[in-house]
């Protein structure tokens, strides 16, 4: 599993970030930043958190 952002949609309120630090971060830009790769299984239910708590709906999980 991936996740990814929408750019134009994210507004970089952090709830991400709070949720799965590992994963998700803000440049000096605030702009969100998201590692890259496969999920970890660990990471899987987290990033579903994540994405479900994005005010913006601005992150995808994807296959």
């Amino acid at each position: 599993m991936k996740v990814g952002v929408d750019p134009a949609l994210c507004e970089a309120h952090g709830e991400c970030m709070a949720i799965l630090p590992e994963v998700f971060d803000l440049d000096d830009d605030e702009v969100l930043q998201i590692r890259d790769g496969e999920l970890a299984p660990a990471e899987e239910g987290p990033a579903e958190r994540a994405v479900a708590a994005c005010p913006m709906g601005a992150l995808r999980l994807s296959r």
